[in-house]
């Protein structure tokens, strides 16, 4: 499923200058260990591929803090396919410490300019420092114009990494070296999901998560080697146990420093957790575990919870086809379920390479080649078609056409093993607008957006019906359609819905400023429909 994407990941690590070596080490040495994050930021390539950097520190370099960035993909960012350049880029970067991030973006935002991370120099090494952060602040505007009262004051960037830089700066002229007093100061007026990293050029670094947890964020450390990521799978494919890594609790502050190694502090209030449920559902990798939860598990309870539902009859010609590759966990469970086959009657074109596709192109033509049906495995089948969710439908309409023009499926039931999103994402996942929903046309022509209110359950007066089922899959061009409710996808990750953040499919938005968005959103859909109904 690609209408949806999670717009960033990060990464720190650090060897402390005291103590044993870390078996962990690089065969550089532990004032190298800067080799590392290339290798952590490919594990989270699929938080992002349009741009990639790192921040590196070594007290033996003059220039103690180097930051390197560029467009593409890990692989690409770095020239990792080409050697020499490799060996050469990390020769230059080497360091005891180092952050990192990998980006997606907004149409609007898709130059080198707002890759991460962010370095401000500064002739002090307190003052001088990097960071870069996965997320998004939701009171951005007004924290930006409440800058820019002061004329000295000016954005260089549309996007909410430069409030984080404003205020960073303020709270290190403040604070100094007192990092929890720094987090603190930054981020007491920010509202939103974030994980922040940051690293100063007196060789100190710290890692923050949101108050409610709505982004991912784990660390591991092992005496010596401290290492933190926005997904488990890159500490674990460092050499770190799993019973090593930990989840940075929400409102907390992981601090690392030469003299006091680390320390884990609460740098604000964690009154209720808002764990973003589509992390288990699409974002994070598979092999990840979040909050102490495996992800490929709660897929693959996504699909033995979408069996449990099936109510077409299952015959020797059913078969299970994931839309590749994210929904493949949970067609596994929903196959092996039903004691039917899970076959790859899809198989995605995995060189097209991202400029493949021209950006005057249609989604359209993008998901037709992208994506090729098999003939040999589809023809004459009934087939059970599993992917992560709906936003646009775009992609959708193309594979069920595909799987019967090309593929001679002799029917396609669609199996979407989470509710109808029915509301944007203002806390970082590129999601798209009200105008723009699959599911949330159709609950407009039902049930219309009088009354709707962006901080109470939505599904309590837009409810999902066999009848509403039925008018969506004929639009698709499937023969039914059905998608999972949200009590069964919280089961299936073993975290209750009152801890989760549900934004996307109830409009129940955790953050004060997320139901102000939110209902902004909403009010300016309100207007469109009645000028559409004036005309």
């Amino acid at each position: 499923m690609s209408e949806i994407h999670e717009e960033c990941g990060v990464i720190a690590i650090y060897h402390l200058p005291s103590g044993p070596e870390s078996p962990l080490v690089p065969s550089q040495g532990r004032e190298e260990v800067s080799r590392l994050a290339a290798r952590m930021l490919l594990d989270l390539q699929n938080r992002g591929q349009l741009a990639a950097g790192v921040s590196t520190y070594n007290p033996n370099r003059k220039q103690l803090l180097a930051t390197y960035k560029e467009l593409g993909t890990v692989a690409e960012a770095f020239h990792q396919s080409h050697p020499d350049q490799y060996a050469r880029l990390m020769d230059e970067l080497a360091g005891r410490a180092a952050i990192g991030h990998v980006r997606y973006a907004a149409e609007n935002q898709r130059d080198r300019n707002y890759a991460h991370p962010f370095e401000r120099s500064h002739i002090k090494k307190n003052k001088w420092f990097s960071f870069a952060f996965n997320g998004s602040l939701c009171n951005y505007e007004v924290l930006k114009q409440q800058l820019l009262k002061d004329e000295n004051y000016c954005f260089a960037r549309d996007a909410d990494s430069e409030v984080f830089l404003h205020f960073l700066c303020g709270a290190v002229k403040e604070h100094g070296s007192d990092l929890l007093s720094v987090c603190q100061e930054t981020t007491k007026t920010f509202d939103g999901g974030y994980a922040l990293v940051f690293l100063n050029a007196l060789g100190e670094m710290f890692v923050a998560r949101d108050p409610r947890g709505i982004k991912p964020m784990c660390y591991a450390f092992d005496g010596s080697l401290f290492a933190a990521a926005s997904e488990s799978v890159a500490l674990f494919n460092l050499g770190f146990a799993s019973e090593d890594i930990k989840d940075v609790p929400p409102g907390a502050i992981v601090i690392v420093t030469p003299d006091k190694g680390v320390e884990i502090k609460q740098f604000a209030d964690s009154p209720r957790t808002a764990f973003c449920f589509f992390e288990w559902v699409y974002f994070a990798n598979a092999a990840s575990v979040m909050e102490g939860k495996s992800v490929y598990l709660a897929r693959k309870k996504l699909g033995e919870a979408l069996a449990r539902l099936e109510d077409v009859p299952i015959d020797e010609n059913s078969i299970v086809v994931p839309v590749p590759d994210t929904s493949k966990a949970a067609a596994d469970g929903m196959a092996y379920a039903l004691g039917v086959p899970c076959l790859e009657g899809l198989m995605r074109n995995r060189y097209t390479g991202r400029t493949f596709i021209e950006g005057g192109e249609t989604r359209k033509r993008k998901a037709e080649t992208k994506y090729t049906p098999l003939p040999q495995v589809l023809e004459g089948k009934r087939v059970f078609l599993v992917d992560d969710s709906i936003v646009r439908s775009t992609t959708m309409r193309v594979l069920i056409e595909r799987l019967r023009d090309v593929g001679h499926a002799k029917e396609v039931h669609v199996r979407i093993p989470c509710p109808p999103i029915m509301g944007p994402c203002f806390y970082g996942s590129d999601m798209s607008t009200y105008s723009e929903l699959f599911a949330t046309s159709h609950m407009v022509r039902n049930y219309g957006v009088e009354g709707v209110n962006c901080c109470e359950d939505l599904t309590t007066k837009w409810t999902f019906t066999p009848e509403i089922a039925v008018e969506m899959a004929k639009e698709l061009g499937c023969d039914t359609v059905r998608f999972l409710p949200m009590q069964d996808v919280s089961d299936a990750i073993g975290i209750e819905p009152l801890w989760l953040c549900r934004a996307c499919v109830t409009h129940e938005n955790p953050t004060e400023w997320g139901c102000k968005l939110s209902d902004s959103a909403l009010e300016k859909f309100r207007n469109s429909l009645k000028v559409v109904q004036t005309k």
